[in-house]
């Protein structure tokens, strides 16, 4: 938990707490939680959140406003605007993306050939990929959970970044 900001300390102690409660003591094994699994945790708690334009606070976030509030939670640092994330992190496949990894789209004008919306990954290698993020759409507005394969959202698909 060395360099974990004090939230996420304090999160896991909880979590770890409760376990050795349920479990009882003498099954209950220090393992770690996974860092990413704790990230998909964390942004799962901002579901129906509303989407606000520009937004990057619990009253409402943007895609990139969402990301960067989340992994700010983290200590890791992201862009805080959409267009940032070609250029950053380290480019994964489709095939081997996993819990945590940012994936990008254009925005809503396919036609552009620049990153517009991005979301978190919460689905791990090998499972249909689903991603959280904050939807602008009248459809789903504000943070909500997509199946990848089942979306519009493939002929917008322009990589996935690990930070």
């Amino acid at each position: 938990m060395k360099n974990m900001p004090i939230k996420q300390t304090i999160l896991v102690c909880a979590f770890l707490l409760l376990s050795i409660v349920n479990a009882g003591a003498e099954k209950f094994s220090m393992q770690a939680i996974p860092e990413q699994e704790s990230i998909v945790r964390f942004a799962e708690s901002f579901l129906g959140t509303p989407y606000v334009y520009s937004g990057n606070g619990e009253r409402g976030f943007d895609c990139s406003g969402f990301v960067h509030y989340v992994y700010k939670n983290f200590g890791i640092e992201v862009p805080r605007i959409s267009a940032a994330y070609s250029g950053f992190g380290q480019p994964v496949s489709l095939e081997d993306c996993q819990k945590g990894d940012i994936i990008l789209f254009t925005g809503t004008n396919y036609s552009r050939s620049s990153v517009g919306h991005v979301g978190i990954i919460i689905s791990d290698r090998g499972e249909p990929v689903r991603f959280i993020h904050s939807s602008s759409s009248r459809k789903n507005r504000g943070v909500t959970i997509t199946d990848y394969h089942n979306s519009k959202y493939p002929r917008r698909y322009m990589g996935i970044r690990r930070p």
